[in-house]
């Protein structure tokens, strides 16, 4: 069954994404296995009409395209983010204390912080490092065993515990990565690491980027595996549905995937949504102005982020009319002070094109007496003038270390997104 292999397909993806910089990875190796170019931002470029490319930055954000060879019916543009809230290893995190070796971290984004502890951790990221001749080289590391956790402290010391149990995130969430008698050097570790993976030119690791992760594999959960959980669903679940749906495209349409980093702390950096890649990328597929202005307000944004599914032990947290069900399809995401860039027409458009693959879509507005989260939508709408929609898969657990979605929702996007992306006009 085709959503079936879907599902296995995004399980896989997900697993093997454990940080932005794997997931764009990943992204990068499934779109040349299915005939995209890679370009350098470095290099002079010069598209072909009818292939199709895709470029990077820094590692972590992704923009892939179908070059089309008459673009006066404006882009299909997807956006998503490649970030997770997670716990980043500090660049002096060795701590020693009653014999055991500890990392120090820093919470990157609004992670929930208990969900992580008592868990079996791994260590991922990207690591910049020295080599023989003098240069400098940079390679992605992955411990994927279990190598660290933190262990919760015992009820009998802290009665109040389930009542009211704060996290303090100095204090409580080093990570314990095992006992040690005397100090060791964490980068000699990454080095030893890097060495085993086969990056043999490794004279010493100069600094990095890392993130522990949950090393507990997605799965399809529920009586009648109608869930899916897992880590950094949010916002991972969305660049798989669009890289699948530009990938199995009819390329006849200037389709775009926009995969950007940074999203979960405001976006505001080279390679985030408020940074100026996407406006760059623009300026040199379209060099003359008028030309460029006139492509964008025929274009569209979808911008694909999760969204809070009705939980039933916490509807009350919920608009009573504006609750969207796991499995009962893509929510649109509407906002009247723009914390998304929903309106009228872009919502109806959405509509119309999941009406034409039968897929139903629901609406999320957030109780009104409640602050609303936001997403790279009203960032790109502010910053390239392109109008756009803001939708998602309901899930729960939103920014835990394991996320829950359902297993019909992330086949109906795709459905959807991948229409949107073969319609000569929206």
């Amino acid at each position: 069954m085709e959503q079936e292999r879907f599902n296995q397909d995004l399980l896989t993806f997900l697993a093997d994404s454990p940080t932005p910089f794997h997931a764009t990875q990943q992204m990068a190796e499934r779109l040349s296995q299915a005939g995209f170019i890679e370009l350098f931002e470095s290099e002079a470029w010069n598209p072909v009409a009818g292939e199709s490319y895709f470029i990077r930055r820094n590692g972590s954000s992704i923009i892939a395209w179908r070059h089309a060879a008459n673009m006066d019916a404006g882009f299909r543009m997807v956006g998503a983010h490649t970030d997770s809230p997670c716990l980043r290893v500090k660049p002096t995190p060795e701590l020693y204390r009653q014999n055991y070796l500890q990392l120090g971290v820093e919470v990157y984004g609004g992670a929930l912080l208990n969900p992580w502890f008592d868990r079996d951790l791994s260590l991922a990221g990207r690591v910049t490092f020295r080599q023989a001749d003098g240069s400098l080289d940079t390679a992605l590391i992955d411990f994927k065993e279990a190598i660290a956790t933190i262990p919760s402290l015992a009820i009998h010391l802290d009665r109040e515990a389930n009542k009211d149990r704060t996290v303090n995130p100095q204090l409580h969430l080093p990570v314990l990565l095992g006992q040690a008698e005397q100090k060791q050097d964490f980068r000699a570790l990454l080095k030893s690491k890097l060495l085993e993976q086969g990056v043999t030119e490794v004279v010493d690791v100069l600094d990095y980027e890392l993130s522990f992760y949950d090393v507990q594999a997605p799965a399809m959960v529920g009586l009648n595996r109608e869930f899916i959980a897992s880590a950094r669903l949010d916002n991972l679940l969305s660049c798989f549905i669009g890289l699948q749906s530009l990938i199995n495209s009819d390329g006849q349409q200037a389709a775009v995937l926009v995969c950007t980093d940074h999203e979960e702390v405001g976006s505001a950096s080279a390679c985030g949504a408020q940074g100026p890649m996407l406006a760059q990328w623009l300026e040199r597929l379209l060099p003359n102005n008028e030309e460029r202005n006139r492509v964008i307000s025929r274009s569209m944004m979808i911008s694909a982020d999760n969204a809070h599914g009705v939980h039933p032990n916490y509807a009350d947290k919920h608009d009573q009319n504006h609750g969207p069900l796991i499995n009962a399809g893509p929510v649109i995401k509407i906002n009247a002070n723009q914390r998304y860039a929903t309106n009228s027409e872009t919502s109806a458009t959405f509509r119309a094109i999941a009406q034409d693959v039968n897929v139903p879509v629901q609406s999320f507005v957030v109780r009104t007496d409640m602050g609303c989260g936001s997403t790279i939508g009203p960032i790109t709408a502010s910053e390239v003038g392109i109008r756009t929609v803001d939708i998602g898969c309901p899930q729960f657990g939103m920014h835990s270390i394991r996320e829950l979605c359902g297993s019909n929702d992330a086949h109906s996007l795709y459905l959807i997104l991948q229409h949107y992306y073969d319609k000569a006009r929206v």
